[in-house]
C-alpha cells in the first residue's frame, strides 16, 4: 500500500533492492574479494551495523558460477562452537556428528573432496562473527589447518562490527589473526555530496519518478542516520508511512522529523 501509493517497487535501501550504490568505495573490497577467491584464506570484514557490510557481499557472491564456489552463509552465531560447526556441515552435505573430533574430520574430508575432486572452492561467510564463542576464535585456526598446514582449501570471511577487529588482537587469538590475509572496514557515507548520491540513486532503482525529499530534507536525513544506509531506509519508510493518511506524494521536512523522532 505504502510502497504502491510513491510508486515504488521496493522499498529504497531496503533488503529487496537488487543494485548496489557504489562510488569506488567498494571497489577494495571487490578487489580483496577475488584474492580470497582465487587464493583461499581469511577476510576480516567489519563496520558499524547498518552500513551495509551484507549487501556488499551479497552482491559480490551473486554471479559467483556455482560449480566453482560454494557459498554458505551463516548469521546464527550466538551458540557453542559445535553447533557453528554443525551448521557448516549441513550447509556442506554432511550429516553432522555429534563429537567434535568426528565432526571436523568429517567436514574437512568434504571440503578436500570438493577442492581436490570436484575443483569447487567453499567460500564460508559468518556474519555477526562478534558474537562467535572466545573457544571458536581459539581452535578456529586448527580447523583450517589441511595437509600439514601447506594449503588453504576453504575460503572463510568474519563479518561484524567494529569491535570485532580488537578481538582479534588479543593474546588468546593471536594464531586466527596471523591467519587473517584480508583486513577491511566499511566507513558510513558521512559526506554530504555522497550521502545525497546514495539515497537518489536508491531512490530511481526503487522506481520514484519524482523528487521525493527537499535538500533540507536530505541533510535531516543525513544527520540522523549518521550516514548509514540501513538506518537511512527505516527512516525513509516510516516518513513514507506516516505520509500516506495525509495523501501526501513527498515528504516535508516535518514529516521526516517525526519519523525520526518515532524511530529515536
Amino acid at each position: 500500500m505504502v510502497l504502491q501509493h510513491f510508486g515504488l517497487r521496493h522499498a529504497p535501501l531496503g533488503k529487496d533492492g537488487d543494485d548496489l550504490w557504489d562510488d569506488g568505495a567498494l571497489v577494495q573490497l571487490s578487489e580483496r574479494f577475488q584474492w580470497l577467491l582465487r587464493s583461499p584464506g581469511v577476510g576480516l570484514l567489519t563496520g558499524e551495523p547498518g552500513v551495509g557490510k551484507t549487501a556488499a557481499l551479497r552482491h559480490l557472491t551473486a554471479p559467483l558460477n556455482p560449480h566453482r564456489y560454494k557459498v554458505m552463509y551463516q548469521s546464527e552465531t550466538d551458540f557453542g562452537r559445535v553447533d557453528i560447526y554443525r551448521s557448516l556441515a549441513r550447509d556442506l552435505g554432511v550429516e553432522p556428528c555429534y563429537r567434535r573430533a568426528q565432526l571436523w574430520r568429517d567436514i574437512k574430508d568434504r571440503v578436500h573432496d570438493l577442492a581436490e575432486n570436484q575443483q569447487v572452492t567453499p567460500v564460508w561467510i559468518i556474519d555477526e562473527a562478534q558474537n562467535l564463542p572466545p573457544d571458536f576464535f581459539r581452535d578456529f585456526p586448527a580447523f583450517l589447518n589441511f595437509a600439514f598446514d601447506s594449503r588453504n582449501l576453504i575460503t572463510a570471511w568474519l563479518v561484524g562490527h567494529p569491535h570485532l577487529a580488537q578481538t582479534l588482537e588479543r593474546v588468546p587469538y593471536a594464531a586466527l589473526a596471523s591467519r587473517i590475509q584480508v583486513r577491511l572496514r566499511l566507513q558510513p557515507v558521512l559526506e554530504r555530496e555522497r550521502f545525497t548520491a546514495l539515497v537518489q540513486y536508491a531512490l530511481k532503482s526503487a522506481g520514484c519518478q519524482h523528487t521525493l525529499i527537499a535538500d533540507s530534507g536530505m541533510e535531516l536525513l543525513r544527520q540522523a542516520s549518521k550516514g548509514l544506509p540501513r538506518q537511512a531506509g527505516n527512516i525513509l519508510l516510516t516518513a513514507m508511512r506516516l505520509a500516506v493518511p495525509k495523501g501526501l506524494n513527498h515528504l516535508p521536512d516535518e514529516i521526516l522529523r517525526q519519523a525520526i523522532e518515532e524511530l529515536r
